[in-house]
């Protein structure tokens, strides 16, 4: 099971836009880009939870710490806005020049945002947008933009506002198009209702506009505003131009359509789900009486939705299916473009069991397809690659894990061409950016630490790889690079220092400006007592080595022993052992250290760590087996050599992915772990989804004993320490459906446990009235009273508890 993407639901894609944080999934962050598109849509840690913003309520409660300022407390950490962490706002890069463009508050104050181009070189900013013009007719306030894009010639807007959740992220509201020369301003959709709209996306030229409304595909001109049904086949059980649940969350379809260059054809995703079995989710806090929402969701081994890829004229007219091999519901089609010169189609295709991707080129007039690429793993293929273009004909960027590394190739849509750009004993991380008139690819990729990460290039004719990032600055760097390659927006943190954010030029990496620094942050921290925290490798023999962080209490009982707390995730989608900033998530750590617990996590074989192939693979067909081992391992290491902490004073916690994680510690090692809690776990890896639990454990029939002895509830019997299970009963990524099967697993066994179930509450446990804050409080008063700071049972001091 995955870990939790982010804690709160944003601004959806629009178009390629950018987007904000989505409900979480049971991942750690992927990032997929291409020239087109930054998707931050990935799974994003519990660190970037950020109290006080909508749906999150929370109401301060007296803290008997609140006194000292040195000293943490929840309500400080969860229920005000004492350590909120600065963000500057979104940028876009224009696609003319080396401009970018981001909405302000006006200098004179008033309602709405100015949309302004700043000159990155000198930082002069121009108004092109006044906030007045965001006012449409009848309206008395301007519209609240939450995503914006221009047209190619920067003459018309694109906006998003009063946006909808559908399932992990707001994705449905309405479309506006501004006339940025004469403020005309108009709603898109004809008499659709409001807030119905899907991944509105400008034609070439600027002068229609396509989307998704109700499972169909439309286009609608502007300048009579006439709309064009190009699909009226969508129904519950078929989708046109946008994607079912499970594709949308494992693969990260969600803007299904591509507008040909030439603006005369669209290419799109239709599914299929007839025949796919529906979830159903009851909410009994709707009313009086229960609201079921029902949906299809293919768990392991059961039947998918028929994929295809079709092309339709952008005037209407009869659909071209591409002619591809093999049974619809047994294959997946991750990724679809059209070459840049418009004349084919680029498309990939993953078998079911994802150890093979296919990459083919298609003629859009005939359908016909041809396998131009071909990549296999004896385990499985990442979905790593959007087409990332070198050349007007289809060249392309390719990430390929075939030497034992993650490195980057060319390859051509002739099928023949396919050559190393990067190599060496490291893995690239991800490519950051393209500079094809130049010949650079810009990637981040760390060599000699893998739980950091920095900006190199590398020519895209191959040869060596140059560091841009300062040798100066440890730690984790994330860059948001313009087209043109000069610019970047560079973030920079490390695990005790909260984000930098600043404007860079390229190569050089020169600082133009500071965007924030957090330095009210930085200040609020430094009047804290800190806890020691520091990064290690621990041997856990067979000459095995896991990454591993530790927080201490900065002065250790020299008169007793320290309770050990491991947070854990393990799973194949993300690293906890990072040298990042890990914001709230990260001060409730610190607060239980100051307290005198040690806090350790540890990144056992199988996390996504830039250690090579093999490492990344070796859990195949045994998740939740080789991870515990390590694990567990870990922990008799840890205490082997950490004469401070008590062995019998071991606990366990982690989230999704990691809930699962620390059930099977405690229930397989129940002589290692006092105490356990899981959040939103995965009781049964039969009850997950297909395209996540069957790339890694293979198909159920053919995988029974792996299945069988990696899912916590076949060692739940073995229970012998104390258990908190949390979960939200309106989970639809990883179903209270196993939380309550694991419970009677646990009643027939006469085991003694405790249940929280958050009524309605998704898999981020983000909804309603003080959620957030109730839930770190439930946690803190399990842990003081389970694993004791002292073994007589003593709590916290006076002054340091805040439950």
């Amino acid at each position: 099971m995955k870990h939790l993407r982010s804690l709160f639901t944003g601004a959806a894609l629009l178009g390629s836009g950018l987007a904000t944080a989505e409900a979480p999934h049971p991942q750690w962050p992927i990032v997929n880009r291409s020239a087109q598109t930054m998707d931050p849509s990935r799974p994003k840690p519990p660190s970037e939870r950020v109290p006080g913003v909508p749906g999150e309520a929370v109401t301060p409660e007296p803290s008997p710490g609140a006194t000292d300022p040195s000293l943490l407390t929840l309500d400080r950490i969860f229920a005000s806005e004492e350590f909120r962490e600065e963000r500057p706002a979104p940028i876009r890069w224009s696609r003319r020049t080396s401009d970018y463009f981001m909405l302000e508050t006006p200098e004179a104050g008033g309602p709405g945002r100015d949309l302004v181009r700043v000159d990155p070189a000198t930082g002069r900013k121009e108004r092109v947008v006044p906030a007045g013009a965001f006012l449409a007719e009848g309206m008395t306030t301007p519209l609240e933009v939450e995503t914006f894009e221009f047209s190619a010639d920067e003459s018309k807007l694109l906006l998003f506002t009063d946006s909808r959740r559908v399932w992990r992220r707001n994705t449905r509201g309405n479309c506006w198009v501004l006339d940025v020369a004469t403020r005309a301003l108009r709603r898109l959709g004809g008499d659709s209702a409001p807030s119905t709209l899907l991944f509105a996306q400008f034609s070439p030229d600027g002068s229609r506009v396509a989307y998704v409304r109700e499972n169909n595909l439309y286009v609608q001109e502007l300048r009579r505003m006439g709309v064009t049904a190009l699909t009226t086949d969508g129904s519950p059980t078929r989708i046109n131009g946008t994607s079912d649940w499970v594709n949308e969350e494992e693969l990260d379809i969600r803007n299904g359509f591509r507008w040909s260059p030439d603006g005369r054809f669209l290419a799109f995703w239709q599914f299929d789900l007839r025949g796919v079995r529906q979830f159903h989710l009851l909410d009994n806090t709707a009313g009086n009486y229960p609201k079921i929402t029902s949906f299809p969701y293919p768990k392991v081994g059961e039947t998918n939705s028929a994929t295809r890829l079709g092309v339709v004229a952008a005037t209407g007219g009869r659909v071209r299916w591409l002619r591809i091999p093999g049974d619809p519901r047994e294959h997946y089609l991750p990724h679809l473009e059209w070459t840049p010169n418009g004349v084919h189609l680029l498309l990939q295709q993953f078998n079911r069991l994802q150890n093979t991707n296919l990459v083919m080129v298609a003629n859009p007039r005939s359908g016909a397809t041809r396998v131009v690429l071909r990549e296999t793993d004896a385990a499985w293929v990442d979905n790593l690659n959007p087409f990332r273009w070198t050349d007007p004909k289809g060249g392309f960027v390719w990430l390929s894990e075939r030497d034992g590394w993650r490195h980057a190739y060319r390859a051509g849509a002739d099928g023949e061409s396919f050559t190393r750009v990067t190599g060496g004993d490291f893995d690239v991380i991800a490519v950051e950016a393209q500079d094809n008139a130049a010949g650079w690819l810009y990637y981040t990729a760390s060599p000699d630490n893998s739980t950091q990460r920095y900006l190199h290039r590398t020519r895209l004719t191959g040869g060596p790889a140059e560091r841009l990032t300062p040798e100066g600055q440890p730690g984790w760097h994330t860059y948001d690079v313009s087209p043109d390659c000069r610019w970047a927006v560079h973030t920079w943190s490390t695990f005790t220092m909260p984000p930098t954010v600043e404007l860079v030029s390229l190569p050089d990496h020169r600082v133009v400006r500071v965007l924030t620094d957090n330095h009210k942050l930085r200040e609020k921290l430094s009047a804290l007592k800190q806890p020691a925290a520091e990064f290690l490798r621990i041997d856990i023999g067979g000459n095995v080595s896991l990454d591993a962080w530790r927080i201490r209490p900065s002065t250790l009982d020299r008169l007793g022993k320290h309770p050990l707390l491991i947070y854990v995730y393990g799973e194949p989608a993300g690293q906890t052992v990072k040298d990042s900033w890990n914001g709230a998530l990260g001060l409730w750590h610190w607060m239980l250290a100051q307290q005198g617990y040690l806090v350790a996590s540890v990144d056992n074989r199988g996390t996504p760590a830039p250690r090579g192939r093999d490492w990344r693979r070796s859990v195949h067909r045994q998740i939740g087996i080789l991870a515990t081992h390590d694990q567990a391992a870990a922990v008799r290491a840890m205490l082997g050599s950490w004469p401070e902490a008590d062995a019998g004073r071991v606990g366990v916690w982690g989230w999704s992915g990691g809930g699962s994680m620390s059930l099977n510690a405690i229930f397989r090692h129940p002589d290692l772990y006092a105490t356990a809690i899981a959040v939103a776990p995965n009781a049964d890896q039969l009850l997950y989804d297909t395209i996540y639990q069957e790339r890694y454990m293979g198909l159920p029939g053919d995988n029974v004993h792996g299945y069988r002895d990696g899912s916590p509830m076949t060692h739940a019997q073995h229970l012998r320490g104390n258990l908190l299970l949390v979960h939200g009963t309106g989970d639809d990524n990883g179903h209270y459906q196993g939380t309550e099967l694991l419970m009677n697993e646990l009643i027939a066994h006469n085991k003694t446990f405790t249940v929280l179930p958050y009524p309605n509450r998704s898999h981020s446990l983000s909804e309603g009235t003080n959620t957030l804050r109730h839930f770190y409080a439930t946690l803190t008063r399990h842990l003081h009273q389970h694993l004791p700071i002292s073994p007589s049972g003593k709590g916290p001091e006076p002054g340091t508890e805040a439950p």
